[in-house]
C-alpha cells in the first residue's frame, strides 16, 4: 500500500506558520517561507473559508525624523480568528 504524499504549497506553509506562531507578516513570509506573495496566499486561504483578519502593526523603519528618532510605518499582520472571536 502506498502512503499518501501531501504536497506542500504556499497555502499549507502559511497556514501552518500562522497556527504555530499566531500571526504572519510579509517580511516573515519572505524570510521564513520564501513566499513573496503573502497577500495572494491570504486571499486564497480566505476563499477556502479560513477566517483570517488583517491587523495593523507599527514597525520602525531605517529612516530618522528631524529629532533623530526612527520613523514608523504600518504593516499588515495576518491572524486566524476562531468562530468564538
Amino acid at each position: 500500500m502506498r502512503s499518501k504524499i501531501i504536497r506542500e504549497t504556499h497555502k499549507s506553509r502559511v497556514l501552518y506558520y500562522i497556527q504555530t506562531y499566531g500571526s504572519i507578516t510579509a517580511i516573515e513570509s519572505i524570510r521564513d517561507l520564501g513566499n513573496t506573495r503573502l497577500s495572494d496566499t491570504i486571499f486564497r486561504l480566505r476563499n477556502d473559508g479560513y477566517n483570517i483578519v488583517t491587523e495593523d502593526l507599527q514597525v520602525p523603519t531605517r529612516w530618522l525624523d528631524a529629532s533623530g528618532n526612527k520613523k514608523m510605518s504600518i504593516v499588515a499582520k495576518y491572524v486566524i480568528k476562531s468562530k468564538e472571536d
